[in-house]
């Protein structure tokens, strides 16, 4: 658990960020490290060390002899390193070294490092070439997954990947916003390789990987994970780049984003249209800045509000609170101060044009009611400096309220932005293929390290492809997304109630389309859209409970929320292959509908039983099934074993009710499921102030025991409804903590 952060450590934090983020200074190797120790490349050239980061992650650090300065560790978790593994030569002219379990050979002409089990299994071979400064490694055979987000398909292998950043990607129409992050893993293997220097080439479309930099650096670190399973991978990734942050449980409500408001009356309107069609929501973004003609600013990069748009800024925030609901605001810096490198928030706090240093201006607004930002722009930015900036709106936000969880989504970042915020995939275009791309998108970023991803739904640039069939599929796909968010130009067709108005207005945007790429007027007064919509919705705020649950794991283990299926079936090469469906936690499977006009839906299921949760009905699993779909189906699958808790519809995330909790059980294995509670906004979880019900399913005998984790603090007196799926009736309990057992 993260130590209880405190304002004081909050201002140390940023005063020192800069010394370890964007290692400015010049230094010498050895004043950091101590005395350089390793096996020097042909000709004496580089000098190589290891380090046992642990049991499962090797670091490998290649120093250009003569020069000094550090390497570009960016996004690695600052630390004190151990001592670099003692080096042994060898009759036989090369150098070993023993690294727990492994025998590492370094052999020096060519250098080459080959790395054994104790078995002698060789697990991983890498060659350092000195006159190019490329890395070669083994890929076996099997599926290559990682490089972050966006721009090639979830098996990496075959691809040439340049790692560059930004939105202007041939491939825009179908991933979005491009954000590398050098982070390869191999499926057949279980390893993991990072790349600590942020830009240069992947090139996976031979027989074995190479990485070549794009520029030349005197110190450059590579990491190796050698794990025994995926989640075991996870864990040592991590460790390296840092443990998803645990955000306000507000985040993980919906929330409606916009291209532009009029008024403040218009944004109020909306707020008390959803209060009263009974469509749930936790918070409105509000997007309008320089670009757009009614922007909550008074000019782009601006920190002062319109007063033709927010005549009483805080006023009307309170207004929106009263409604319960959160208030987000669009911020886009000028380009002038989006470039290069931008300094981390200490003492060039002095400098207002600095991009990374201008929270003072963000304070004022905040104070206003501001609950959260979202940063945008910042395609031309190095990643150290994109994670200075995604760092300064999660600390800068606790220097106002210490403990309130901070809430910032950003379009840019790098590895290690999971420790400060979430993302989302740029401004896609309004495709079916766009929609197909954005699941292999999400599950990359996830075994990435990044857990909190979405898109914007429906797709953010309309097409002559954007109709209310589209819509509604990418709304089901998003309500099993960590971040559920409807946004983009024509902003009325993004609103759940939005294809019955029968327009796409304001016109400030008809002007830039064609006529054959606008919904056909028909299509403007589609009745099925908004109950569909209010469905999912609704689906989405019972299964809080479960993704709550979800979220905590991620916060422990580093596990993300959208898992690829190699996460549970290493060994099943069917489900290692599948890129079109995911797992939502460890038990739900999720396979949208990415088809214009589909009718059915085959779907791979991996070994086991499976209930669809629509209409229970059971089916064994290792094959292929296919499911008749209508538009208001996506299909969903549970895993036999599972524990689901399902909560009550709530029209936000913290709203009370008196309806009992309800734990369904779906019977055909055994089960566990932790089901975790919290304040949902504070750091008080950190000092024990939450509660954790272990729960176990003995499928044998039909019983469901429940147990308190002491570790947590808060007392439980929870009503708990207790159902099987194909058993008739429900048993409804009142667990106070201690150990009970319900036979079914």
């Amino acid at each position: 658990m993260r130590e209880w952060i405190t304002r004081r450590d909050v201002l140390a934090g940023l005063a020192l960020g800069a010394s370890n983020l964007l290692f400015a200074r010049s230094v010498n190797a050895a004043e950091v490290f101590g005395p350089l120790q390793g096996v020097p490349a042909v000709g004496n050239t580089h000098l190589l060390t290891l380090v046992a980061v642990s049991a499962k992650t090797l670091r490998l650090r290649v120093v250009q002899q003569g020069k000094h300065g550090l390497a570009s560790e960016i996004g690695i978790v600052p630390r004190t390193w151990p001592e670099p593994l003692s080096l042994a030569d060898t009759d036989a002219g090369h150098s070993t070294a023993i690294w727990g379990s492994h025998k590492i050979k370094i052999e020096e002409r060519p250098w080459r490092i080959s790395i054994e089990d104790d078995a002698g299994k060789l697990r991983q071979q890498l060659r350092f070439d000195p006159s190019t400064g490329a890395i070669h490694f083994e890929i076996a055979e099997g599926p290559l997954f990682g490089l972050g987000e966006g721009s090639h398909p979830l098996n990496r292998r075959g691809t040439l990947d340049s790692m560059r950043n930004g939105q202007h990607e041939p491939d825009l129409a179908t991933y979005g916003t491009r954000v590398p992050i050098p982070w390869v893993i191999g499926a057949t293997d279980t390893w993991g390789l990072f790349f600590a220097h942020p830009w240069g080439t992947f090139d996976l479309s031979g027989a074995d990987g190479k990485f070549i930099p794009s520029e030349s650096t005197p110190t450059r670190d590579i990491f190796l994970v050698l794990a025994d399973t995926p989640a075991e991978l996870m864990r040592e990734c991590a460790e390296l780049t840092g443990y998803p942050h645990m955000p306000p449980l507000w985040a993980l409500g919906y929330q409606q984003s916009h291209r532009t408001l009029a008024s403040r009356d218009e944004v109020l309107n909306e707020a008390k249209t959803f209060r009263e069609k009974k469509l749930p929501c936790d918070a409105m973004i509000y997007l309008g800045t320089g670009f757009c003609p009614s922007g909550w600013n008074t000019g782009h990069g601006s920190f002062t509000f319109n007063p033709a748009v927010f005549p009483d800024p805080a006023a009307m925030f309170r207004q929106m609170h009263d409604e319960h609901l959160k208030v987000v605001l669009h911020v886009v810096s000028p380009p002038e101060d989006l470039h290069g490198e931008v300094g981390d928030t200490g003492e060039a706090l002095k400098d207002p044009s600095d991009a990374a240093v201008y929270w003072p201006k963000h304070r004022e607004v905040q104070r206003t009611g501001v609950d959260g930002w979202w940063p945008d722009e910042g395609d031309e930015l190095v990643p150290a400096s994109r994670l200075a900036r995604n760092r300064m709106y999660w600390e800068g936000s606790q220097l106002f309220q210490p403990n309130v969880r901070p809430f910032a989504l950003h379009r840019n970042g790098y590895a290690g932005i999971q420790r400060y915020g979430w993302m989302w995939s740029g401004d896609t275009r309004s495709t079916w293929k766009t929609l197909a791309g954005q699941i292999m998108d999400g599950i990359n970023v996830g075994l990435c390290g990044m857990p909190y991803w979405g898109s914007d739904t429906g797709g953010f640039v309309p097409t002559k492809e954007f109709t209310a069939e589209l819509f509604v599929r990418w709304f089901q796909f998003s309500s099993f997304c960590p971040s559920f968010r409807c946004h983009g130009r024509t902003w009325k067709l993004r609103l759940p109630w939005g294809w019955d108005l029968g327009s796409y207005e304001p016109s400030e945007f008809t002007s830039q389309f064609a006529a054959d790429i606008l919904p056909k007027p028909e299509d403007l007064h589609n009745t099925a859209v908004e109950g569909i919509c209010r469905k999912y919705l609704n689906l989405r705020y019972q299964l809080l409970p479960y993704l709550y649950s979800m979220v905590a794991e991620a916060h422990a283990t580093g596990l993300p929320l959208m898992r690829a299926l190699w996460l549970a079936y290493p060994d099943d090469a069917k489900a290692v292959a599948t890129d079109d469906a995911y797992l939502w936690g460890s038990n739900l499977l999720v396979a949208p509908v990415v088809e214009q006009g589909a009718t059915h839906r085959a779907t791979y299921l991996p070994r086991g039983v499976w209930w669809d949760y629509w209409n229970n009905a059971r089916t064994e699993g290792g094959k292929e099934v296919t499911r008749d779909v209508d538009l208001e189906t996506l299909p969903l699958y549970v895993k036999a074993g599972t524990i689901l808790p399902i909560g009550p519809v709530k029209q936000y995330a913290q709203e009370e009710s008196k309806e009992p909790l309800t734990l369904r059980i779906y019977p055909g294995a055994d089960g566990t499921m932790s089901l975790y509670e919290d304040d949902g906004s504070s750091y008080d979880y950190q000092r024990g102030e939450f509660r954790r019900i272990e729960c176990s399913w003995n499928n044998a005998e039909h019983t469901l025991t429940l147990k308190a984790d002491t570790s947590g603090r808060l007392p439980i007196t929870k009503v708990l409804s207790i159902e099987a799926v194909g058993n008739p009736g429900s048993k409804r309990i009142t667990f106070s903590g201690k150990m009970i057992s319900i036979r079914l």
